[in-house]
């Protein structure tokens, strides 16, 4: 697979991104190719593993200092877990990092996800190339 120069690569120091598991879904197939994808387009990606809580989730990302948490959850429990990880990074004064979903999740979910600080929400078969670019977007903005 062929990918665009991603606006990662441009950057001298690489943006980092925590990836995770959340919750007792131990289907990680999707999430390892997404770390692999955004390590070869440029990211400095850390992978949390499987079954990680929202608090393991949100002081990782504050102890690595990423820009972003990515989260695969395929278990019904993003109208939940989701939520709480943009909590508690807040309460933490990470305000900045965003988090973004991936799974199974419902249009109607996925806008109420939205709603409650989720930067954007992926979908089974989402591109790759798809992910990068909005990330590359959000990046380019701050």
């Amino acid at each position: 697979m062929s990918l665009r120069l991603s606006y990662s690569k441009k950057r001298r120091i690489p943006p980092r991104i925590l990836v995770a598991k959340l919750g007792l879904d131990g289907h990680d197939r999707g999430i390892k190719i997404i770390a692999h994808a955004l390590r070869d387009a440029g990211y400095e990606v850390i992978y949390t593993g499987l079954f990680q809580t929202p608090e393991v989730v949100a002081q990782a990302a504050v102890e690595e200092d990423v820009r972003i948490v990515a989260v695969s959850i395929l278990s019904g429990a993003h109208k939940v877990l989701l939520p709480k990880v943009v909590k508690l990074l807040k309460k933490k004064g990470a305000r900045d990092v965003q988090v973004i979903g991936g799974g199974i999740i419902s249009a109607k979910d996925a806008e109420r996800l939205k709603k409650q600080g989720i930067a954007r929400v992926f979908g089974p078969g989402t591109p790759v190339q798809e992910i990068i670019s909005f990330l590359d977007r959000e990046l380019e903005r701050s």
